[in-house]
């Protein structure tokens, strides 16, 4: 197939261009993909910390139980703010790590 890859295209958008809807619908749907789910306009604060995080999850869960977002999208946005939660603890991580390194350090190194 791969040799007839460029000609299989070619035809695809020649139908399409002569108004072969299939064949537009296909162009489209590969240059222009429909979006999946919708947008979630919401109030959070900036997850920066772990008492952000909290409180973004708290606005997120109180969005749900009022019914201004659904709870796919409550779950979504739970996810988001899980992987920061777990980024910014990664960080700190790190930075611990970093300081007790340089306590435990000889002199001179």
């Amino acid at each position: 197939m791969s040799d007839d890859a460029e000609a299989i295209v070619k035809a695809v958008l020649d139908a399409a261009q002569k108004g072969d809807m299939s064949a537009a619908r296909l162009v489209l749907d590969r240059i222009a993909p429909a979006r999946k789910g919708s947008v979630v306009m919401l109030d959070l604060p900036a997850v920066t910390d772990a008492a952000s995080a909290v409180a973004a999850l708290a606005a997120i869960t109180a969005a749900a139980a009022g019914g201004d977002i659904s709870l796919d999208e409550a779950q979504g946005l739970a996810g988001l703010i899980e992987t920061a939660r777990r980024a910014i603890a990664a960080r700190d991580g790190e930075q611990g790590y970093a300081e007790v390194q340089l306590i435990n350090r000889p002199e001179g190194l």
